[in-house]
């Protein structure tokens, strides 16, 4: 594995542990490198209320701030139904859970490798294997 890839993978756990510590919903992470030109992983979640998705991508950025990792762009922020936070070679959806049901996003790359990460975890320490 390159040293890229361990740090993309790196971003992708501070990303989900900032989630699990407060408490994010249906927790899913896919590669998409192999069928995207624009990031190489998803990861999606969702919140019970425009203020837990608010205080989700709060979180993140904390946390990838802390890591002096600063986004590229931050969408849906103010409203709190869907926001996107762009760390280029990580993309993070946090949805409102209705919403979410409503734009599936997950259906649009059903072949790529795909994790769900038990929520009742405090910390996830590594990615499975193939992702």
């Amino acid at each position: 594995m390159s040293q890229e890839d361990t740090e993309t993978r790196e971003r992708v756990l501070l990303c989900v542990n900032a989630l699990l510590q407060k408490k994010a919903r249906d927790l899913t992470i896919l590669k998409v490198k192999a069928v995207s030109s624009f990031t190489d992983y998803f990861v999606i979640c969702s919140g019970g209320s425009d203020r837990q998705v608010q205080a989700l991508a709060d979180a993140i950025r904390e946390d990838m701030k802390e890591a002096g990792i600063i986004p590229l762009g931050v969408e849906g922020g103010k409203i709190g139904k869907w926001v996107l936070l762009d760390y280029a070679d990580v993309i993070v959806h946090i949805f409102y859970d209705p919403v979410r049901e409503f734009y599936n996003l997950e259906q649009l790359w059903p072949d790529v490798p795909r994790m769900d990460v038990d929520v009742n975890l405090s910390e996830l320490a590594a990615l499975d294997p193939g992702m």
